[in-house]
């Protein structure tokens, strides 16, 4: 694809229940449930309500037996009203539930880095797909590679890229192609870097699986979304993606408006830009143009920088293929875009969406977002949560924190606002609070402290990917990540 232009990434037709992706069809929107799957009533209910906001297709979790069953009475319940809300099961760790859940949802997800494959389950649950007509997403997450992948590759996109091609290879040997990809991290960086190392290894090996974009563990409120933005944005932008999800540490149906957001924004992306040295830029491998250490937001010092505006309805390509073809080559460059908008969850997510890539791969030094309706603290704070975001510069506590789902054994919505409220004002921190051991320990291995639910009403902390504490009683957990944090000399007393 040329840099400089936006064009869709051509993918196979797939059918999830009534939603076709890929090919020609706009991008679609999914979210997840958090409700107990073996709880029929909260399951529909829940269910029906993210359908109410605007997606048509919604995941629950199934892991057990007593979970993959129960799949059977949510969707009679549903299609007997008439609500054709594509439904998808997602499985780890218990192939035989997989099975179960493929005689009754629109796809299955499977984790290649926990799923058995030892005596042909996947050739089983290919077919079992094929007699239905059901979809299957090979969900690579950054935080739960297999042991085998992990120890030749380690923590790395190449091994989540290894771990999916192993089974993409696996569905074209048995000629089944109703196949989704994703490769999903909490690290922006990882996540856009494993995407673009997985097209290049598909187009290499001539698939065209559709894809599926999120952010894992993005958090909530609007720095979530802002995270959300700049990792799904970056590749949207390169014509990556064909349905996503924003995962937020919300109620599911908040995710939506969201996700509809970035498809609106990316729906066209008109121009050609003359790139002149594109050889000046990698698309698949960090590095900054500039020395400068620290980017800057609009109202901070920045002499000797170069600002860029863009002009144009495709922003990012076209401050692109300006910072390309400056001379000299790096000179460091404040990219700039002016919004209208009078609602600042949009511009915050349209701003991600255009200028953070810019960010992420280290061609701009410093935001500037124009948005005069509002006061110069909200600008500044869309601004850093932007560097933030594309990793470039921390101003502020980073929680890592999943969306919950039916694995989920504490009320994490609430447990994040309480662990917000007493380490919001710590500094170049990162706090994983993740609801069970499924991706949490190794979704979070970068994290400094992690808070993971062991077991009903029971907490373990971690200390980077060290088990401190196990099993604490949860209405004691928090006073204990307070006082880890504090013995290893991170704290700062909020008054200081």
């Amino acid at each position: 694809m040329n840099l400089s232009e936006f064009k869709r990434r051509p993918a196979s037709e797939v059918r999830i229940g009534q939603t076709l992706i890929g090919s020609e069809y706009p991008v679609a929107v999914q979210s997840m449930t958090n409700t107990p799957t073996a709880d029929t009533d909260k399951s529909v209910a829940q269910i029906r309500r993210i359908a109410a906001a605007g997606c048509p297709i919604v995941r629950l979790t199934a892991q057990g037996r007593k979970e993959g069953e129960n799949l059977e009475n949510i969707a009679r319940v549903l299609h007997e009203a008439g609500d054709r809300t594509a439904l998808v099961a997602d499985i780890h760790f218990v192939p035989e539930v997989a099975a179960i859940a493929a005689r009754y949802v629109d796809k299955v997800r499977i984790n290649p880095g926990n799923y058995r494959n030892e005596h042909g389950e996947l050739e089983h649950l290919i077919a079992l797909c094929k007699e239905r007509g059901v979809a299957l997403r090979i969900g690579v997450n950054h935080g739960s590679l297999g042991k085998r992948i992990f120890n030749e590759y380690g923590d790395t996109p190449e091994g989540m890229v290894a771990a999916a091609m192993e089974y993409l290879r696996e569905c074209r040997k048995y000629d089944f192609d109703q196949v989704v990809v994703s490769m999903k991290s909490s690290n922006t960086r990882v996540m856009v870097y494993a995407y673009r190392l997985l097209i290049g290894a598909m187009d290499r090996e001539q698939m065209h699986y559709p894809i599926h974009l999120g952010v894992t563990e993005a958090g909530n409120s609007l720095e979530g979304r802002v995270k959300s933005a700049v990792g799904i944005g970056a590749l949207m932008g390169d014509g990556i993606g064909d349905t996503i999800r924003v995962s937020l540490t919300e109620a599911p149906e908040n995710e939506i408006p969201v996700a509809n957001m970035l498809v609106e924004h990316f729906r066209e992306r008109p121009g050609h830009f003359e790139v002149k040295h594109p050889e000046r830029y990698s698309p698949t491998a960090f590095r900054r143009r500039s020395k400068i250490m620290i980017p800057v937001t609009h109202d901070e010092p920045h002499d000797g920088f170069r600002i860029l505006e863009a002009v144009s309805g495709n922003p990012t390509a076209e401050l692109r293929a300006a910072i390309l073809d400056l001379e000299p080559m790096d000179q460091p460059v404040i990219v700039k875009r002016a919004y209208k908008e009078s609602s600042l969850e949009l511009v915050a997510v349209k701003a991600a969406a255009d200028l953070g890539p810019l960010l992420l791969d280290g061609l701009a030094d410093g935001v500037w977002i124009d948005a005069p309706q509002f006061t110069a603290e909200q600008i500044r704070e869309v601004e850093l949560l932007i560097l933030q975001a594309a990793r470039v510069r921390f101003s502020r506590t980073e929680y890592i924190a999943c969306p919950s789902c039916g694995r989920t054994l504490y009320d994490i919505e609430d447990t994040l606002a309480r662990i917000k409220e007493r380490t919001g004002h710590l500094k170049n921190l990162k706090i994983g609070i993740m609801g069970c051991i499924v991706n949490g320990p190794g979704e979070m291995a970068d994290a400094d402290y992690g808070y993971v639910g062991a077991a009903p009403g029971r907490i373990t902390l971690y200390k980077g990917r060290e088990v401190v504490e196990r099993n604490i009683p949860q209405e004691e957990a928090l006073d204990h990540l307070i006082e880890l944090i504090k013995r290893n000399g991170d704290w700062v007393d909020p008054a200081k």
